[in-house]
């Protein structure tokens, strides 16, 4: 058996997200939801309305196939991480970014590659690095959208959904 960790990521809108890292190698699960907001499950409906909550994505990992610095490397390639709430013309607090971990090891390595790379921008970064609070489901219709829906809006390229096939 495989080693499985868990990390939470909010990019914007988690279709694309979701989508983006269906691709790699050593991701063994995705779902998408709403992540460290009031601890009751919004609708999305709500959450369109400023309930708190971020559209995220939860990623089922190998760490032993998918590192998780480069698990970031690619979380940051689709992102704007200096945008406050936006991403792409999605706007609202339900956009913004974050990296929302389950363990000091993520915690740690998150910091670190935050500071590095505020280092290289000479900004600070719109990131949320913070433990994860809570997360709920999205709803099903919302599941793997962009395969339901191939010509559904993401602020992700379609060209970064086949990054995998290019290796």
């Amino acid at each position: 058996m495989s080693a499985r960790e868990t990390i939470y990521l909010a990019g914007g809108c988690f279709w694309g997200m979701q989508k983006y890292f269906d691709q790699f190698e050593g991701v063994l699960e995705t779902e998408v939801g709403y992540a460290n907001g009031p601890d009751r499950a919004p609708s999305y409906r709500e959450v369109c309305a400023d309930s708190g909550h971020a559209e995220t994505l939860r990623i089922v990992y190998d760490p032993e196939k998918l590192p998780f610095g480069k698990l970031l490397d690619d979380y940051f390639l689709v992102i704007d991480p200096l945008s406050v709430n936006r991403q792409g013309h999605d706007a609202g607090i339900q956009y913004r970014t974050g990296i929302y971990y389950t363990n000091d090891a993520q915690k740690a390595e998150a910091l670190e590659y935050a500071a590095a790379l505020e280092k290289q921008l000479g900004q600070k970064l719109a990131v949320e690095i913070a433990p994860l609070g809570n997360f709920f489901p999205a709803e099903e219709y919302h599941q793997k959208y962009l395969d339901k829906n191939p010509g559904g809006y993401c602020h992700i390229p379609a060209s970064f959904f086949t990054l995998k096939e290019r290796d």
